[in-house]
């Protein structure tokens, strides 16, 4: 089945299925990299989009930024396997370190840990938010062929009060993507 537009979320709290317009397919991808890159790889196969979206929340590493961001580049944050390679790339590997979207003004650092204090090195990579899920997802499309594009909504500011900021915010994003897909549709 060939569709126009997969998007693909971590979570149903994030962006809810029945506030889509109709005929919209949205996949949950489940939380981290791995949940991603298998739900992600899986359902683009399946369906064979033209065009992944990823929409989901994002603690923000600089302070200046709110609301709903246009990711243009993401990379890997916790991949640590010096001193085979340095940080953010996987040592004896030839697939991209880090994935361009077709638009968007913003980096995004994926990592399988949630952010809840400042780290040097997230700065001097010039990352703006983290998240948990879109290199996985990016590296998917990558593989595949396919363009992508992310929307990421920031819901805390990375610091150790960054849990509790998610949970009161996790569904706060949803209108502003939603107005973000009209445009896109």
């Amino acid at each position: 089945m060939k569709i126009d537009l997969l998007i693909i979320t971590a979570l149903e709290s994030e962006l809810r299925r029945e506030v889509l317009p109709p005929g919209m397919n949205i996949v949950y991808s489940g939380v981290g990299k791995i949940n991603a890159a298998l739900t992600s790889f899986a359902a683009m196969q399946e369906f064979q989009p033209k065009l992944v979206v990823n929409f989901g929340t994002a603690g923000k590493v600089n302070t200046s930024l709110s609301g709903l961001l246009e990711i243009t580049k993401v990379i890997q944050r916790d991949m640590l396997a010096e001193p085979l390679t340095v940080r953010g790339r996987i040592p004896f590997c030839s697939r991209p370190h880090e994935y361009y979207a077709l638009s968007g003004k913003y980096i995004c650092g994926s990592g399988d840990s949630f952010v809840t204090a400042h780290d040097p090195w997230l700065v001097e990579q010039g990352v703006d938010v983290v998240d948990m899920e879109l290199f996985a997802i990016a590296a998917s499309a990558h593989q595949l062929n396919i363009p992508w594009q992310s929307f990421k909504y920031i819901t805390d500011d990375a610091n150790e009060h960054a849990g509790n900021d998610w949970q009161e915010k996790v569904h706060h994003g949803q209108a502003l993507f939603l107005s973000q897909l009209k445009g896109l549709l």
